[in-house]
């Protein structure tokens, strides 16, 4: 429904990452999934609050992960540090007293993984000096 366009930012269907590519981040692959496209909502699936989600089934979660990288020792405590790593990014954190629930945080992972086009960023930095001359 409308809701699930809600909660999957159009940024994150950057044709880079295009789905079965082993250049996939784990955040986006997780975002992949929960777009639901792969029918994985057994695996996981979102939360209540915006943004957070719930790993219903961490060792097949890892498994997928496994195969997508093309790691076939994948397994949950490798997937968790991976995701443990992004809480220092502070691109996801952990959801207090839930487990196997986080959460994202979508502003900072626009900032952190949407690249404007060079020229773009050129042409307004531009603009943003020629302001401050002008003051």
């Amino acid at each position: 429904g409308p809701s699930r366009s809600v909660l999957f930012p159009d940024w994150a269907y950057k044709p880079a990452w295009s789905p079965g590519s082993r250049q996939v981040q784990l955040w986006h692959f997780l975002l992949e999934l929960l777009g639901g496209s792969g029918g994985q909502s057994d695996t996981i699936g979102w939360g209540g609050e915006w943004g957070e989600f719930v790993i219903h089934n961490p060792e097949r979660l890892a498994r997928l992960w496994g195969e997508r990288k093309g790691k076939p020792h994948m397994n949950y405590d490798k997937l968790s540090r991976a995701l443990r790593y992004y809480y220092n990014k502070r691109i996801l954190h952990k959801t207090k007293g839930k487990r196997f629930t986080y959460k994202f945080n979508f502003s900072k992972l626009v900032l952190v993984n949407f690249h404007l086009p060079k020229t773009l960023t050129d042409v307004s930095l531009a603009s943003a000096n020629s302001h401050d001359l002008m003051d």
